[in-house]
């Protein structure tokens, strides 16, 4: 397994901020959004004009006026209740119909962009789980906890000073310098308290979310390195990280909000000595003070805006550097259509020379070497398989190949230039194809096809299909293309699986295409005909490395490399390597003996 960088690494381009780059999104729904943002503004109105009224109300009835007086209050009074909770109610709803419309946009294109950088090193299940769920809520949360309260609350803040200023210009100034101190003094101070740790925060959820995957799904291949011990306390350390952080930003928030508790008393005594000393009656001097307190209530939500803001921006940093990658989708939902869509690259790019030099891969510390002085020219067009025993060091070269692991010495490269100088973008559509790790997403099997190549139309999902030995059983199912594959392919057989993701590595179509066990699960029949399937449907002059357990269907190939505690052991064409004595030929005659006995078993 591959160390993935700092989670949140990247980010905008220079002098665009997350914030920006995530509302270019907003705009098809700025309408409803500012319908939320007011709707959110009379929510608060009516709450704050609620408690006046209350309070003259009450003050008003102890000098026992007669009833006629108070019937007005008594009606705005019940109208003001009733209109919060309505109003509160359609607030929600029209902000949370917006936002969930944007996500929809969101998740989608950061669907995309993590599907255009599969294989690129560092890219992991764990990570890119936390950016689909925590930080994408960021986003989420920008909207509805920060922007929309925030816009809410300084209206309000505007409006009470107004109407405190016709009962008592002193009063509204006092009023006016408690607001800002609760509106901008304390959210300044809770971002310089809480931004550096919880820059922290979404990054380590990430790692934990890194961890999780690799303590479940890579038990086995961590038992087997005996680093489970290892993998545990590092997965421990981060978590108690965590924790402590979190302590940290509870303990500074609650010190914020006793602040702002101390700010709103503070003002509303000197709301009314000053209205004491303009000589306002004394039930006025109330409906200030109360109305005071409620004013103030409102804007120290600016303060939970910033903080909740603080707590975002890397989660935020992490989608806004894939959403401004992602191509843009259409109203319908197709990608890369609209006027902001980015040109998907046409297959057949051309196959490139691939070159290994000296290649050597350690994982830890003092262990054997997987990869050990590993050599290989892969000429553009040519065809190579490289076999060998569990553990040879197969994967790791597919890995090398694609970036996810660096070499410890030696170097690849593609097209005469060194792989990790390539940037993340664009290495996959170079190189690219069936890895060890192919994932299959709950989606239907069209969703999963063409995150190969979104622009692929029915006829070139049929020729994939066909090659990779699925397209009878897509006709089968009774929703064809729409049919549901379940959790991580979980309604499909294992090899239904496998034909699934190598139909999306054929539609892919990169100029150096990579077979990682192409026909793993099958049985063998079906194993011959998808390999020399694919290989047919592969064009002329596009470079293929396949790397597998299984010999049988590798006679046409141009060359096989045997590998063997990651070093060369033997080289050359299938004829000639059943010829000569070695691990080639005894593993040929086991395999094909094994398999005539399976096929003289089966019906």
């Amino acid at each position: 397994m591959s160390t993935a960088p700092a989670p949140g690494a990247g980010g905008p381009p220079p002098g665009t901020g997350p914030e920006r780059v995530v509302l270019r999104l907003a705009r098809p729904y700025l309408g409803r959004l500012v319908g939320a943002g007011l709707l959110a503004s009379a929510t608060e109105l009516a709450g704050l004009a609620l408690m006046a009224t209350a309070t003259w109300l009450l003050m008003s009835a102890a000098g026992q006026p007669p009833l006629d007086r108070l019937t007005v209050a008594i009606v705005a009074v019940r109208a003001l209740a009733v209109s919060r909770g309505v109003l509160r109610y359609t607030e929600r709803l029209a902000g949370h119909d917006a936002v969930l419309r944007m996500i929809t946009d969101v998740r989608a294109r950061v669907f995309a962009s993590l599907a255009a950088r599969r294989g690129q090193a560092g890219q992991r299940s764990g990570d890119a789980l936390s950016r689909l769920v925590s930080d994408v809520e960021a986003v989420q949360d920008l909207l509805l906890r920060v922007l929309v309260p925030g816009a809410a609350a300084a209206l309000v803040g505007v409006l009470a000073v107004g109407g405190a200023a016709l009962v008592s210009l002193p009063a509204a100034g006092v009023l006016a310098v408690g607001l800002l101190v609760a509106g901008v003094a304390l959210p300044v101070l809770a971002t310089a308290l809480t931004r550096r740790a919880a820059d922290e925060v979404a990054p380590l959820r990430g790692a934990l979310a890194t961890d999780a995957v690799d303590l479940t799904h890579g038990a086995a291949d961590l038992a087997a390195f005996g680093a489970t011990d290892q993998a545990l306390r590092a997965a421990t350390r981060r978590a108690d990280r965590l924790a402590r952080l979190e302590r940290r930003l509870a303990a500074t928030g609650f010190a914020v909000d006793a602040a702002g508790v101390l700010v709103a008393g503070l003002t509303a005594a000197g709301v009314v000595l000053a209205a004491l000393r303009a000589d306002v009656s004394g039930v006025l001097v109330g409906v200030l003070a109360v109305g005071t307190l409620a004013a103030v209530e409102i804007a120290l939500a600016l303060v939970g805006a910033a903080r909740q803001h603080t707590q975002l921006r890397a989660g935020l940093a992490r989608v806004a550097a894939l959403l401004d990658d992602a191509p843009t989708a259409d109203a319908d939902g197709d990608p890369g259509a609209g006027s902001g869509r980015r040109p998907t690259p046409e297959p057949g790019t051309e196959a490139a020379d691939v070159r290994f030099e000296g290649v050597v891969v350690r994982y830890r510390e003092g262990a054997a070497p997987a990869l050990a002085g590993f050599d290989l020219d892969l000429p553009a067009g040519r065809r190579i398989a490289v076999v060998g025993p569990s553990g040879a060091g197969k994967s790791t070269l597919a890995a090398v190949l694609t970036g996810s692991v660096r070499p410890d010495a030696g170097r690849v490269t593609l097209a005469g230039r060194d792989v990790s100088a390539y940037p993340p973008e664009e290495l996959p559509r170079m190189v690219g194809g069936l890895l060890a790790e192919a994932y299959v997403f709950h989606a239907s099997v069209r969703e999963n096809l063409l995150l190969g190549r979104p622009d692929a139309g029915e006829a070139e999902l049929v020729d994939a299909t066909r090659a990779a030995g699925l397209l009878d059983w897509v006709r089968e199912q009774p929703e064809r293309w729409d049919t549901v594959v379940g959790e991580e392919g979980g309604q499909l057989s294992g090899g239904q699986r496998q034909r699934l993701a190598l139909a999306r590595a054929l539609l892919a179509a990169p100029g150096v295409l990579v077979l990682d066990e192409p026909t793993e699960g099958l049985d063998p029949v079906a194993a011959d005909a998808v390999l020399a399937g694919t290989l047919a449907a592969t064009p002329a002059g596009r470079s293929v490395l396949v790397i597998t357990h299984r010999l049988s269907g590798l006679a046409g190939l141009d060359e096989i490399v045997v590998l063997d505690a990651g070093r060369v052991v033997q080289r050359g064409r299938h004829t000639d390597l059943v010829a000569a004595p070695g691990w080639y030929r005894d593993q040929w005659l086991l395999q094909a003996a094994a398999e005539r006995g399976y096929l003289a078993l089966t019906p």
